[in-house]
């Protein structure tokens, strides 16, 4: 298994690094979708409409590519040793933080198709930096490898 991973390791790469541009673009634009829900009327068309963007952007680009992600990950840790490797700990801590992440925003999605707006638009704004500075973080810790 090795030596085929050995073998399709750029391919590997890339593959994950393409999906994890997708979802990270949706991690950014799945909250900016929230501050606008927030501001249609409840029940009105124009707040459907917003329900239905953020479950297409769920359904058809985050759900996939959080999948794939993690499965060209792991075939990438396998195939160089990362697992006992520092740099990955912290890197894989982090992937863990923004999946949380992403599972908290197709939650508040839910919540807000249900009609609930527990948080105010100012703090949807601050949450959609998480993504960049844990990007930032890993892109750091992938490219550096500090430890």
């Amino acid at each position: 298994m090795q030596q085929v991973l050995a073998m399709i390791y750029l391919w590997l790469k890339a593959g994950h690094l393409i999906f994890v541009i997708f979802w990270m673009a949706g991690l950014f634009m799945l909250p900016r979708f929230f501050v606008y829900h927030q501001e249609a009327p409840l029940g009105s068309p124009e707040n459907a409409v917003w329900v239905d963007r953020e479950a297409k952007l769920m359904k058809i680009i985050m759900w996939p590519s959080l999948i794939v992600v993690w499965v060209l990950g792991l075939a990438l840790a396998m195939s160089i040793g990362a697992f006992a490797q520092g740099w990955f700990h912290a890197k894989l801590a982090l992937v863990l933080a923004l999946t949380g992440y992403h599972f908290w925003l197709a939650n508040y999605a839910q919540m807000l198709a249900a009609g609930q707006r527990r948080l105010t638009g100012r703090k949807l704004r601050m949450l959609n930096e998480v993504p960049g500075i844990a990007a930032a973080l890993i892109v750091i810790l992938v490219i550096v490898k500090p430890f």
